[in-house]
């Protein structure tokens, strides 16, 4: 991945990997937007959603996924499968003004009956020295709880429609 912030966080699904993946490889993109739109309750936009509670102010921003890559392999290291979905995420209004996320989500099974969803992306601020000062004061923390609850909302989604 290119130079930037990086962010990682995973979480669990209780369900068989071949299921997860399944499920995602036959439709990432509904699936993601099913989820953050389930957990922000909006059904009426056509992009996926980002949401935050900072210090009780809450910040949301639509945004345009898209899959770049899908990857799946044995590890060697864990002699298990892995799929791993490249994506890229961008505000779907005003881009120009928020961060492009690109990140692979890994995922993989830890046992029969459970799947471990592993993301690790990179974003680089944007506008300029402007950007990067903001940043480094609130915007990097913004980015990374908004990457947690993404991961979260998506977990929580599989292992409530998988069930």
């Amino acid at each position: 991945m290119s130079k930037g912030r990086e962010i990682r966080c995973y979480d669990y699904v209780n369900r068989p990997y071949a299921q997860v993946r399944d499920a995602l490889i036959e439709d990432a993109l509904g699936l993601f937007q099913s989820a953050t739109k389930a957990a922000a309750s909006r059904a009426h936009s056509v992009a996926s959603e980002l949401h935050v509670d900072l210090g009780g102010i809450g910040v949301e921003a639509d945004i345009s996924i898209t899959v770049t890559n899908t990857e799946e392999k044995v590890s060697q290291s864990m002699s298990a499968p892995a799929t791993r979905l490249f994506i890229e995420w961008e505000a779907a209004t005003m881009p120009r003004l928020f961060p492009l996320m690109k990140a692979e989500i890994s995922i993989y099974p830890l046992t029969a009956t459970e799947t471990q969803l592993d993301f690790s992306g990179v974003y680089s601020p944007p506008l300029g020295a402007v950007g990067k000062a903001v940043n480094a004061i609130v915007g990097h923390r913004i980015a990374e709880v908004s990457v947690h609850r993404f991961v979260s909302d998506v977990a929580a989604y599989l292992r409530q429609s998988l069930a």
